[in-house]
C-alpha cells in the first residue's frame, strides 16, 4: 500500500510563500502522474498541479506563474513552490499518485493565508 505524506503547510500572510512536500512511500517512478489538489471550507476538491512520470508539468490557470511543481526522484518527494499567496489560496492541500492500480491520497496539508 501506497503512502503519501504531505508536510510545509502553515499559516502565511498575502504575498508570501511556501512550499509544500509530498513524500511517497515507493518510487515516484512507479507513478503514472503526482499531483496537488486542494480544498477549501465548503468547496469541492480542485485540481492545482500535475507532473507525469515523464516530467511533463500542468497548473491550474488560478495559479499559473505562482506555483510551481516539482520532484526530487532520489528522495521520492514532490513538491508545490506557492508564491504570492493570497487568501483565496487558503485550503487543505493534498497531493496525489497514480499507478496501475489506483490512486492514492496523502492526508492533506494546510495552509492559511491572511490578507
Amino acid at each position: 500500500q501506497v503512502q503519501l505524506v504531505e508536510s510545509g503547510g502553515g499559516l502565511v500572510q498575502a504575498g508570501g510563500s511556501l512550499r509544500l512536500s509530498c513524500a511517497a512511500s515507493a518510487s515516484i517512478f512507479s507513478f503514472n502522474a503526482m499531483g496537488w489538489y486542494r480544498q477549501a471550507t465548503g468547496k469541492q476538491r480542485e485540481f492545482v498541479a500535475i507532473i507525469t512520470s515523464g516530467g511533463h508539468t500542468n497548473v491550474a490557470d488560478s495559479v499559473k506563474g505562482r506555483f510551481t511543481i516539482s520532484r526530487d526522484t532520489a528522495k521520492n518527494t514532490m513538491y508545490l513552490e506557492m508564491n504570492s499567496l493570497k487568501p483565496e489560496d487558503t485550503a487543505d492541500y493534498y497531493c496525489q499518485a497514480v499507478d496501475r492500480s489506483g490512486n492514492y491520497w496523502g492526508q492533506g496539508t494546510q495552509v492559511t493565508v491572511s490578507s
